[in-house]
């Protein structure tokens, strides 16, 4: 992780996974975002962050798979799909699946006090989970997250610029003394995968936006932060698009994100 003043010279950053890397352009960069990225940043609506876990060896899956994809054509929802590893044991493993989503969801069960993990999952901003294909709950969830008050979200911007991308973080007062990671996500718009085994045998079944990586890309502690990346940087690992979130240290709240088409 890295913090604004680590940010002057050239740098990559591998993620999670060890797929991706990140190339941040040798620029002086200021403590505070001012200008143009500064009205961008503080005119970006949040779009509430729905992640599913979800599998290919859970029958009870494909229609809160279907339900992401609506969401995903949503502009004030960044919908993400993180198929998880621990139904691979029923006969079909998922073809999609990484260790690392698994890591994810399991810290989302311990903070929200849950006793174990299940598909399919949405979390909801980090804050609340549903059952992924109660759709009225989902809806619910969303509309009770678009409610929340600005001292509980921090405007992110992630716009491209040339050959560059400029992300920005806006500043918020009213937070207090919170310290959280900026996130790069790297994920495929659409996979299709025929499985073979399972509870899903002989269907084919698409999925929306699959997480492949995470990269951490920086601190945020209360103060403005802006940097600018080398877009052949973000276009590297082969996905589709990448998106920016927000997040509170130890997995919390998700407080800002967005979304870069590529």
């Amino acid at each position: 992780m890295l913090t604004t003043m680590m940010m002057s010279r050239r740098t990559i950053l591998r993620g999670l996974g060890g797929g991706a890397a990140l190339t941040l352009l040798p620029r002086p960069l200021a403590a505070a975002v001012s200008g143009p990225a500064a009205s961008a940043a503080e005119s970006t609506a949040m779009p509430v962050v729905v992640e599913l876990f979800t599998s290919q060896g859970c029958s009870s899956c494909p229609p809160a798979d279907a339900l992401l994809h609506e969401l995903a054509e949503r502009p004030d929802v960044l919908a993400l799909s993180l198929p998880v590893d621990y139904w691979d044991y029923l006969g079909w493993k998922d073809t999609l699946a990484s260790p690392s989503n698994t890591r994810r969801q399991k810290t989302y069960a311990a903070n929200m006090g849950a006793r174990t993990v299940y598909t399919p999952q949405m979390v909801i901003n980090g804050m609340e989970d549903v059952v992924g294909s109660r759709r009225g709950e989902v809806t619910g969830a969303i509309e009770a997250q678009q409610s929340r008050p600005p001292s509980e979200v921090v405007p992110v911007s992630l716009t491209q610029d040339g050959n560059s991308v400029q992300i920005s973080v806006g500043a918020n007062p009213l937070i207090g003394n919170v310290e959280a990671t900026l996130w790069m996500v790297y994920f495929e718009d659409q996979a299709t995968v025929e499985i073979k085994r399972g509870e899903n045998r002989g269907r084919e079944l698409s999925y929306t936006n699959v997480v492949r990586d995470m990269v951490p890309i920086g601190m945020w502690k209360g103060e403005p932060l802006h940097m600018e990346v080398a877009m052949e940087s973000l276009a590297s690992p082969g996905y589709d698009g990448c998106a920016l979130i927000l997040q509170t240290d130890g997995q919390g709240p998700i407080l800002g994100a967005a979304k870069l088409d590529m």
